[in-house]
């Protein structure tokens, strides 16, 4: 199976994780790709809907586990996944992919803000087990909301977990967490646009730390794919056929080029799941997702052709 290509896999058991949050385990006659800490991949609903999760159980474990959490005013994805009985159904997943990869590091600071827990929980199981510093810092709306408490690394002589919740202890004290976290330190932090606003903010004091998110939700600056092309229109040429096609203002790059590529992949359209990311050739693409790091931006390498958009004449994209 490539991490491309849609496969069936059967939900096989499902969890009461916390009072909103349900665990479903995925199983799939042949065998799942193999994925690290941070990876996600796409899951289609009954209904139809596309929606991405995180993987949060083992990487050694043969089955995915995903944790969702019912989401007020959400997508409906969530919605669908408690209201419908899915023990036992089958259905399709795409992936994994992983824009939240731990890296390598002598020292790690965690941060989890609710259902952010789950790409945060492999992260620091593998840190527990390398034997590297780690500091996990988890906050909840109250004790019952917070999932897999019980599932946490026990700290120890390279670890701790402080949990805390904001109607007993208040929110998460991200600058006293940045100032007191290790020299050199990585810090990865997944939970609500607000909590990594101001973590980012914090993080802004302490240039030597290294600081990587993951957001479940577009960005706050409201960036979509309707206005994607502000400067003008510009044109993009997919360098495996020469085609070209021209992107005009109010359109995003992935409708334009859908019109040639129908098969062409993309799931949010919003910028934060990483699935039409795509390799850029030549041109200065502009960069409105949440996923790519300062650095990869930097490098100009590579786009989320869903809301991005171009500050030369010409892109030629590697499709």
């Amino acid at each position: 199976m490539a991490a491309g290509d849609w496969t069936t896999v059967t939900v096989t058991a499902g969890r009461l994780e916390a009072g909103q949050v349900i665990s479903l385990t995925l199983e799939a006659a042949e065998a799942l790709p193999a994925w690290e800490p941070g990876a996600h991949f796409d899951v289609r609903l009954p209904s139809g809907l596309i929606r991405q999760y995180s993987l949060c159980g083992d990487p050694a474990d043969p089955a995915y586990t995903i944790a969702v959490l019912r989401e007020t005013g959400g997508r409906g994805g969530s919605a669908e996944i408690h209201d419908t009985a899915l023990l036992g159904r089958t259905l399709d997943i795409r992936g994994p992919r992983n824009h939240f990869r731990l890296e390598p590091a002598a020292s790690y600071v965690f941060i989890a803000g609710g259902i952010g827990i789950t790409p945060i929980l492999p992260m620091v199981r593998a840190a527990a087990i390398a034997g590297a510093s780690w500091h996990l810092h988890y906050g909840g709306r109250t004790t019952g909301s917070m999932a897999f408490r019980a599932a946490l690394p026990e700290a120890g002589a390279t670890g701790t977990v402080a949990l805390r919740t904001d109607d007993r202890d208040g929110p998460l004290p991200l600058p006293e967490i940045v100032r007191d976290a290790p020299a050199g330190s990585h810090l990865y932090a997944c939970g609500p646009a607000g909590l990594l606003t101001a973590l980012r903010s914090a993080a802004a004091e302490r240039p030597d730390l290294d600081l990587r998110v993951e957001r479940f939700t577009a960005g706050e600056s409201g960036d979509g794919a309707k206005d994607v092309t502000p400067g003008g229109a510009f044109e993009v040429e997919l360098a495996g056929s020469g085609e070209t096609v021209t992107v005009t203002p109010g359109t995003s790059i992935l409708d334009a080029v859908r019109g040639l590529r129908p098969d062409v992949l993309f799931s949010c359209e919003e910028g934060f799941c990483g699935t039409c990311e795509t390799k850029v050739l030549e041109g200065e693409p502009v960069h409105r997702d949440t996923i790519l790091t300062g650095k990869e931006r930097e490098r100009n390498t590579t786009m989320m052709i869903c809301v991005g958009g171009c500050a030369s004449p010409r892109l030629v994209l590697d499709l």
